[in-house]
């Protein structure tokens, strides 16, 4: 049992609200409980951010960077302690929790290096006449992150914006929290002063406190669409910077020349992998023209992983009950069970978890529910296309604009649906196109609301602000109209 705890101004403290229970989905058992954080709370919280937003913006990047590669260290040599802890509060198998914190890692890295990549700039413009960029920091910011990935998302956001020098505030999911505990340990570890770093538990009331309090200048949303787009809305209302990222249905375009083992695994990994809880998921496979052969590889792989092993839970019974729902609704509109993962065999110990294994539908009709709407499991649905106009238009169609990738050995096919896909992150022969750093992650349409992307450039460009000075010293003999 974990007590789960605020971090406010470098201490652990309960939040004065209502006592909450954590489940893992492996069990169904409770291994962890918080009290949600009240307005007097989060008011007592950010004032403290506040304070220290104003000394941190004032510290060298170099020395911001420096504290910043010291996270790193702890994290790296505490990864196997953390991944267990996300493992058992997210449903994640060890190795998927571990390699989401290092994708995280992977971006702090991205912040440290700052201190050298963004040197701002300084011309000058006329005799005499200099300009120059002074980056700075906006002063408290916020992210609220979903429970699928505890600890990667949060990493999305923290090292960038403390790189430039916010203060940053932190509402975990209700779902996750756990992790941000150890999260937190590790910041104080590495030497981050008091208040620059808080978090904060909480349900949708903590959510809305954070987003409406007036100190607060930015925030960094991931989550189902419909969520990020009240918060988009109800955030920018208040005139804050908002970036919030939704949901999807990524599609895969599988071509008859595709590369059979290449497809069958990637393919089969992508719709399974996190147990189809994360947002680069493939969820509806384009099947262009004759692929029963490459289908029939799809469900080979996938018939092979074990549940509990290989795959792991869902988030919750609801979950478990809303899938096997769609499933049976599938079913009886027509589509054809090509792998069944209802009720898979799991250990005694995880028989109250909620487990649910691949699932293949085929035969799916392009305008069903299962086609086109976000299920969030390891559920992948087979709509057949007669040719790749038809893949693409299918793909235009979607409201969600995440991932679409394309299995093919042809480059003038890969070509053409990189060029033509609305999605913001395209795969060729990757079935979880996620970019690496410097690259930024970031889809279009309903799969994001705001502007640029959460990491990367984009990202640096959301949490700071340029300061722009114009220059003169004396009076110039030599004059033009700019002087």
């Amino acid at each position: 049992m974990v007590d789960c705890k605020n971090y406010v101004n470098g201490q652990f403290l309960a939040g004065s609200g209502a006592l909450r229970e954590v489940r893992s989905p492996q069990t169904g058992k409770v291994i962890g409980q918080f009290h949600e954080s009240s307005a007097a709370d989060i008011e007592v919280a950010v004032s403290f951010a506040k304070k220290a937003a104003t000394r941190w913006n004032k510290t060298p990047i170099k020395e911001r960077a420096s504290l910043l590669l010291n996270l790193r260290s702890i994290l790296l040599r505490d990864i196997d302690l953390i991944a267990k802890q996300i493992s058992a509060e997210s449903g994640k198998i060890h190795a998927e929790a571990k390699a989401g914190l290092m994708k995280g890692i992977e971006v702090l890295e991205f912040a440290t290096a700052l201190q050298n990549a963004d040197a701002g700039g300084r011309l000058q413009v006329s005799r005499g006449v200099f300009c120059e960029y002074r980056r700075e920091a906006l002063g408290v910011v916020a992210g609220i992150t979903p429970f699928n990935f505890p600890a990667m998302v949060p990493m999305w956001m923290i090292p960038i914006a403390l790189a430039v020098g916010n203060a940053f505030v932190w509402k975990p999911s209700d779902k996750t929290p756990l992790t941000s505990n150890l999260l937190a340990k590790a910041i104080e570890e590495a030497g981050f002063p008091a208040g620059v770093f808080t978090v904060l538990q909480g349900g949708r009331e903590s959510v809305e406190a954070i987003i409406d309090h007036p100190t607060i200048a930015a925030v960094g949303f991931v989550g189902s669409s419909p969520i990020a787009k009240t918060v988009y809305a109800r955030g920018t209302a208040l005139g804050k910077r908002v970036l919030a990222l939704g949901g999807a249905k990524n599609p895969i375009i599988l071509m008859p020349d595709a590369d059979l083992e290449m497809a069958s695994r990637g393919i089969a990994d992508s719709f399974t992998g996190c147990a189809g809880q994360r947002c680069m998921a493939a969820s509806v496979l384009l099947a262009v023209g004759n692929v029963d052969s490459h289908i029939q590889g799809i469900v080979e792989k996938a018939r092979t992983i074990k549940t509990g092993a290989d795959m792991g839970a869902l988030i919750s019974r609801e979950s478990l009950n809303r899938l096997n729902q769609a499933i049976e609704q599938a079913v009886q509109e027509g589509a054809k069970l090509l792998l069944d993962g209802r009720n898979p065999k799991v250990s005694d110990e995880q028989k109250e978890g909620y487990w649910l294994g691949p699932t293949i539908l085929d035969g799916v009709k392009a305008n069903s529910t299962a086609a086109c709407d976000e299920l969030f499991g390891p559920i992948i649905a087979i709509v057949r296309c007669q040719n790749l106009s038809e893949a693409l238009n299918f793909e235009a169609a979607s409201h969600y604009g995440n991932a679409c990738s394309v299995f093919t050995q042809n480059g003038a096919i890969a070509e053409r649906v990189a060029n033509e896909s609305t999605a913001g992150m395209i795969g060729v022969n990757i079935g979880v196109p996620v970019p690496r750093e410097p690259f930024s992650f970031g889809g279009t349409k309903s799969s994001k609301y705001g502007t640029g992307d959460i990491t990367g450039e984009t990202g640096v460009e959301f949490w700071s602000q340029l300061k722009k000075v114009t220059i003169k010293w004396a009076e110039s003999s030599d004059k033009n109209w700019m002087s």
